[in-house]
């Protein structure tokens, strides 16, 4: 039994910390086996889709006026202290502490008129487009990643299924009721050491003992009239394929990489940006969702200051991660979707910061093949609420589910009553992006 620790993040403003404790059995969540999850992994639907998915997580709530939705002529107690600056996507503007997102507008899209959400310091939102609240006595709704893995499974890319279906690189995706056979790996503290062969047991060596075990199960596997052994040979094998292969423990590996690509998304500026070239590495070795949370967005007091620090950062991070997936030309089968848990208040509080507000707030998508280089909706002149062709946070689920093939309006996941549970309930799509 390993056990993983999640990095903490810190405490927000209504007191919860989000360190996470989790146990795992071998490379697992919740005492399942990695045979075991591979297991249940085969018994999904299998796509023939190379379709993939980066979901990044902005925990606290940014604030929409200072980042994708700033408001240059309202009254200075709401426009705050940054200005709009030009992309090279006409008529899209960010905040200048974003240069380096500016010079790639054209492969992104922002809405501005999000709708929906709640006043909810949890990840639920930014991972399954439900309140935290739906659900919760039978374990929640499920993230996207989740059911990827349970309607997609693994890529069938890769020579034996050496990717799992989703990875969390810091621990903020739940499966909610689908349950621990279709949570994301987290490779996490001693988790990663368990992605590679032990040095002390050869691959030679590790061969003879699956000689061993192979003999040991002879006499089962002569009277199984069903198959069953071999199938369970089979996830093991993949099993041993996964670590053997050391594509999944390279991936998170970034000292692997050229110096110039670590400079080129900040890594030595910010430790915590090799979050954006990892998601990369995952993805180009068969990754099909790779979910991480980045930096502290709770800004209740000294949200200029704050922002002053994370934007440059985030914009150099995001920016790199958007041109070197196109440089492996996987922009256009990879969606970056980028939230938070809501927006922040448009008049600034006596603390120079800005308070909760779930009335309006921004969702950032990139890549994919979908229609970029535009602004989707708008709030009125003070940032307060959506006046201009409002998208409701389950709307944007939909389109995302629809890009991946998985029907939202007819599939639906089985919860642990045996009731059938749509994806999501309001179904509409975006027409602007597909």
């Amino acid at each position: 039994m390993l056990e993983f620790q999640a990095e903490d993040q810190g405490r927000f403003c209504d007191g919860h910390s989000r360190r996470q404790f989790l146990k795992v059995g071998g490379l697992a969540i919740g005492g399942l086996t990695l045979p075991q999850l591979l297991k249940a992994e085969a018994a999904s639907g299998q796509f023939n889709s190379t379709k993939s998915i980066i979901n990044i997580y902005l925990g606290g709530g940014p604030t929409h006026m200072d980042t994708f939705d700033l408001k240059p002529n309202a009254p200075k107690e709401f426009r705050g202290e940054f200005q709009p600056i030009a992309t090279n996507a006409p008529g899209v503007e960010i905040c200048e502490l974003m240069p380096d997102l500016a010079t790639v507008a054209d492969k992104f899209s922002i809405i501005r008129s999000l709708d929906g959400m709640n006043n909810e310091h949890n990840a639920k939102q930014s991972e399954s487009g439900w309140s935290e609240r739906s659900l919760r006595p039978m374990g929640g709704r499920p993230g996207i990643g989740s059911v990827m893995s349970k309607f997609m499974g693994a890529s069938q890319e890769t020579p034996y299924g050496v990717a799992p279906t989703a990875v969390d690189i810091n621990g903020w995706t739940r499966p909610g009721f689908l349950g621990q056979t279709h949570s994301a790996y987290r490779p996490d503290g001693t988790g990663r050491d368990n992605l590679q062969l032990n040095r002390s047991v050869s691959v030679d060596r590790l061969d003879d003992r699956r000689e061993l075990l192979s003999g040991l199960d002879r006499l089962n596997r002569d009277v199984d009239s069903s198959g069953m052994m071999n199938a369970l040979d089979s996830f093991n094998e993949r099993a041993v394929g996964i670590i053997t292969s050391g594509k999944l423990y390279n991936a998170l590996d970034t000292k692997q990489e050229d110096p110039r690509l670590l400079d080129k998304y900040g890594i030595s500026m910010r430790r915590d940006i090799d979050r954006f070239l990892v998601a990369r590495r995952l993805i180009t070795s068969g990754v099909r969702n790779v979910s991480f949370s980045w930096g502290g967005w709770d800004t209740h007091g000294k949200n200029f200051d704050i922002m002053r620090t994370q934007l440059p950062a985030l914009s150099r991070g995001l920016t790199a991660l958007i041109q070197d997936l196109d440089a492996h030309g996987r922009l256009e089968d990879t969606l970056i979707m980028m939230s938070g848990e809501f927006g922040r208040t448009p008049r600034i509080n006596g603390g120079a910061g800005r308070d909760h507000w779930p009335r309006a707030a921004f969702f950032f998508l990139a890549g994919g093949g979908m229609n970029h280089g535009q602004v989707i909706g708008a709030t009125n002149r003070l940032g307060e609420t959506p006046v201009d062709r409002p998208v409701h946070l389950q709307h944007i689920f939909h389109t995302v589910y629809h890009w991946l093939g998985i029907d939202a309006n007819t599939m639906t996941l089985e919860d642990p009553n045996g009731r059938p549970q749509y994806l999501v309930e309001n179904r509409e799509l975006i027409s602007e992006l597909i």
